[in-house]
């Protein structure tokens, strides 16, 4: 898939903005804050009804004006399709095919993108919240089902630990409310967790080999999910619901004292290991920007596996984070396959043919322009 056009009207310091795109590398060019993040930031929100660099939606609006509105035509394998969204202060409205969509979790996944920013190089010696937003967000833009129940999740886990604050604090004294609202938790959390163990296995199928490969087959990649509660992707649903209920029994005391839920999908990790070892604590910096880069690559290969396209690539500022073997090697597997957006303040440096062939736009102070 690919985006054909994008439009932004007020979004962040763009007034009005309209450019055609070509399926195949772009590269905005410029001196920091001129906007060149703006853009590439404004298709993944498209995208995905968030931003990755804000949870403020109200960040996105352009100063003094009262909405942001993003308009873009993808090109699928059966057909074009455009999307809008809407920003404003009293929430978000989304468009497919001219249609308002009532809930984001159907608007979700109509175009696919991956970003890689500098900061998706702290996915592995970040804390475990960058780490459960990426596989929320990933899994969601394949499986609307995912994105409903961790959406329904949060705001049951929100009630819970309002009720359990109340008891911490006796207000009331009555644990029915909490029963109830464990059971509903419980419900929806056995569902999380089996996605997530599939999904684990998909992303670790394809970033091994992707590993490998970068490291000239000297390392071996893991990608393991670490439960707060002992479940495994062995057990059957019915033993996850028996282990959740008993974890929550026997915790009860201590979450009624501390008043908060302490166990579930909300406090879930990613463990990376290279050669048994696990990264965050024991690898290179070098090893830690092979993982992540291997993690990302393998995001693309798993959406193609998932849906049958490649999704949009989108590299914030982030090869010159990278030295040039990492660069050439990320550069070489879109070639030609993967429709990507670039920012980066110079290409000087960096030869490879991919930009050699690239669309090239001059981004200066919120106006575009295409460079021949």
């Amino acid at each position: 898939m690919h985006i054909t056009e994008l439009s932004l009207e007020n979004y962040r310091n763009y007034a009005s903005l309209n450019i055609e795109l070509e399926n195949k590398v772009n590269v905005f060019l410029g001196e920091n804050a001129q906007g060149k993040t703006n853009v590439i930031e404004s298709i993944f929100v498209l995208a995905m009804a968030k931003s990755h660099r804000t949870s403020n939606d109200k960040d996105l609006i352009r100063w003094e004006t009262e909405y942001a509105k993003i308009k873009g035509r993808v090109q699928k394998a059966q057909g074009s399709v455009p999307m809008e969204l809407i920003i404003s202060k009293k929430g978000k409205k989304a468009k497919c095919n001219h249609l308002e969509q009532q809930r984001l979790s159907q608007y979700i996944g109509n175009m696919n993108v991956v970003m890689f920013a500098p900061e998706d190089l702290h996915l592995v010696k970040g804390n475990p919240q960058v780490r459960r937003r990426f596989i929320d967000m990933e899994i969601g833009q394949v499986s609307p089902v995912y994105l409903h129940d961790i959406s329904q999740y949060y705001k049951v886990l929100q009630q819970r630990n309002r009720y359990l604050k109340q008891l911490q604090s006796k207000k009331v004294s009555d644990v029915t409310m909490l029963d109830v609202f464990t059971d509903q938790l419980i419900q929806l959390a056995v569902k999380i967790v089996r996605k997530r163990f599939d999904f684990i296995q998909l992303l670790q199928n394809w970033a091994q080999a992707i590993h490998s490969g970068i490291s000239r087959g000297g390392e071996t990649l893991n990608i393991l999910y670490d439960p707060s509660i002992n479940v495994s992707e062995e057990d059957d649903p019915s033993k996850m619901i028996h282990m959740f209920e008993e974890k929550f029994h026997t915790q009860q005391r201590k979450e009624i004292e501390r008043g908060v839920t302490l166990f579930g999908p909300h406090r879930d990790d990613l463990v990376f290991q290279v050669n048994g070892k696990n990264v965050q604590t024991f690898g290179s910096q070098g090893q830690q920007r092979t993982t992540a880069l291997s993690v990302k690559l393998a995001e693309i290969e798993l959406i193609h596996s998932e849906i049958k396209e490649y999704p949009i690539l989108l590299l914030d500022d982030v090869l010159s984070e990278l030295d040039d073997y990492r660069q050439s090697h990320l550069l070489n597997t879109i070639q030609g396959r993967v429709q990507t957006f670039v920012t980066t303040t110079s290409i000087e440096g960096i030869n490879h043919q991919t930009l050699k062939e690239a669309s090239t736009f001059k981004v200066e102070s919120g106006t575009i322009s295409q460079m021949k």
